[in-house]
């Protein structure tokens, strides 16, 4: 198998951070595995919001200069390090967001270790990584749909199964349609939960339903959207909330929940503005709020449990080639998507 490796590999860098222009494709040796590592065969990467804040230079954690971007892949193992055990060439694996993370609580240390920001990505033919960051890919999903669970597969289960776990019965209000909301939707299915979506676009809510969600509000048809989550609700407000938007919906989000509810703050995808009564407002309902930085492994290995039990399929919106990984950038950027955006690196 070794034999078949390529001397040289294909790499996309952001030598500048002045959008997604930035990205360019180079050539470099395809890295030798230390004793305790895997070379993966990259198959497939998935994006996040958070690559068009660090193409653009405007991410809130450090990134390495020249980085090779992106977090989410998944692959094959291609060779293994001298040291390696539990691990053979031909398995299917993905890497857990931040390498070093493994179980328990985060740290800064571990924060450094985020690919694609404080490490090189994955946007990459071949990368090396330790064993200890591996999981192994879901028996029922392709790399294509594997590749979409790092981030926003890991985010939406540690926030609905960590701490407080959400219950069958439960009620999970999901703001948008990107990743992160649509594998909430699904994974409050799984449960015996049923979730609430919201959009600007009835064909993207149609899709959503289609994709597991119970209920759909369009935000536009309904500027008051938490008054519908009230509706829908019987007036109790939902148990818990993925909330992607930030600021620019947090009020209408501390609306929405119940008395005791749960709010888990994940990004600021509608930008920022005045929060100072946000506070007092957490208070009066008695609110649980979260902010959750992905997950460990080990939340990783837990998720592609139920994935692999309940059938549970990764809504991907669109695949690009390798070479198209501009187009793909854009895409995300244009948030035409329902679920997650991918590039294809090789063929499955």
């Amino acid at each position: 198998m070794a034999s078949t490796i390529p001397s040289k590999t294909r790499a996309y860098r952001l030598p500048k951070n002045e959008g997604i222009r930035s990205l360019v494709l180079e050539e470099e040796p395809v890295p030798k595995p230390k004793d305790n590592e895997v070379l993966v065969k990259v198959h497939a990467v998935s994006l996040n919001y958070r690559d068009l804040l660090i193409a653009s230079g405007t991410y809130s954690v450090r990134v390495k200069p020249n980085v090779i971007p992106a977090s989410d892949m998944s692959g094959t193992i291609v060779s293994l390090g001298s040291d390696v055990k539990g691990w053979q060439v031909g398995e299917r694996v993905c890497a857990n967001f931040f390498l070093d993370y493994v179980f328990g609580e985060i740290t800064d240390e571990i924060i450094e270790t985020a690919l694609g920001a404080g490490v090189d990505g994955v946007l990459t033919e071949y990368r090396a990584f330790p064993t200890h960051s591996l999981v192994k890919v879901p028996d029922n999903l392709s790399h294509i749909e594997a590749s979409t669970l790092p981030c926003a597969g890991v985010t939406a289960y540690n926030s609905l199964l960590g701490p407080r776990p959400v219950k069958a019965g439960e009620t999970v209000l999901c703001i948008g349609t990107g990743g992160v909301s649509i594998f909430a939707a699904q994974i409050a299915k799984a449960s015996g939960a049923g979730a609430i979506v919201t959009s600007s676009s009835d064909d993207k809510l149609e899709l959503a339903k289609k994709l597991g969600a119970k209920h759909g509000i369009n935000y536009k048809t309904h500027p008051d959207w938490e008054k519908e989550v009230l509706k829908i609700t019987n007036g109790r407000g939902v148990d818990h909330v993925i909330e992607v938007g930030g600021p620019g919906t947090f009020d209408k989000s501390i609306a929405s929940v119940r008395l005791g509810g749960n709010i888990y703050i994940l990004g600021i995808v509608a930008g920022l503005n005045e929060v100072s009564s946000v506070p007092l407002k957490i208070l009066q309902k008695g609110i649980n709020v979260r902010g959750v930085l992905v997950g460990p492994r080990s939340s990783f290995e837990d998720m592609n449990r139920l994935i692999e039990v309940n059938n549970v399929k990764p809504a991907v919106s669109k695949v690009f080639s390798f070479e198209k990984a501009k187009e793909a950038y854009e895409f995300l950027q244009a948030q035409k998507h329902v679920g997650k955006v991918v590039i294809q690196v090789a063929q499955d």
